[in-house]
């Protein structure tokens, strides 16, 4: 059986040395890095399943780090949560614009923390299969007959397209653009089930598979507001991802 290759991006050997205890088995493998550089370069030569990642490391913080690893073809797809004392909420937002996954704040609770690890890994081995199976029903094309046509691979809601084989998206406010991983599914998600009201609880059940009671509705409303930054003519004036007042968000079908 493969081992859950987890990698631990946190200069507090304390912190690192409970986060490696609580995890250890024998279906995880943990490595620790103890700066964001030294983080980089242990990803690159391993590509983790999950990255655990601080903020505030010594010469490159836990952002630009993020944003290294959504920069990079091979990383990019890697879930990275940050685990960090930085509680505010410019923090947050900034940290998942980084494309981070989820975002848990120091001091932490054990529990909390295996529950987010055990979600994201289970929602990222779903994503793997469905790739492998799609590319196992793709026939390869002839270049001669090879051809444009209309097919599953864009799900498509007025003027805004989400390109399922490459998880870009195009708005006609911003052009085509590279989603993260969780603004990938979030879309597909909502862009699945148009006109239905999503609650922050439903997305953290449905796209982050947390259990009730895990997760905060925080992480919902950041990752809205991030993909409005990205889509969005005016993002406090939202015409593609709607807020229904007092339920949650909502895609029109006629957007």
């Amino acid at each position: 059986m493969k081992q859950t290759n987890i990698l631990v991006v946190e200069d507090d050997e304390i912190v690192a040395r409970t986060i490696e205890r609580c995890l250890r088995g024998s279906e995880n493998r943990i490595r620790i890095a103890n700066s964001g550089v030294e983080g980089l370069q242990a990803a690159r030569r391993e590509i983790p399943d999950l990255v655990i990642l601080d903020v505030v490391l010594p010469g490159m913080d836990g952002y630009t780090v993020c944003k290294e690893l959504r920069s990079d073809s091979l990383l990019q797809d890697v879930p990275v949560l940050f685990l960090t004392a930085r509680t505010r909420d410019e923090d947050k937002i900034t940290g998942l614009s980084a494309g981070a996954d989820d975002y848990l704040c120091k001091p932490f609770n054990i529990d909390e923390l295996l529950l987010r690890i055990q979600a994201i890994l289970r929602r990222t081995h779903t994503q793997k299969r469905q790739k492998i199976s799609q590319m196992m029903m793709e026939k390869p094309v002839a270049p001669e007959k090879a051809q444009v046509k209309n097919d599953d691979s864009v799900l498509t809601i007025g003027q805004y397209k989400l390109f399922t084989k490459t998880y870009h998206f195009y708005s006609p406010n911003t052009g085509k653009i590279r989603l993260t991983p969780v603004q990938y599914d979030i879309l597909y998600h909502m862009m699945s089930h148009p006109g239905e009201v999503f609650t922050p609880s439903r997305l953290l059940d449905e796209i982050w598979d947390y259990p009730t009671d895990a997760g905060s509705p925080d992480l919902v409303r950041v990752h809205i507001k991030n993909i409005r930054e990205k889509v969005e003519q005016d993002p406090h004036r939202p015409m593609f991802i709607k807020t229904v007042a007092g339920f949650g968000y909502t895609v029109e079908l006629e957007a």
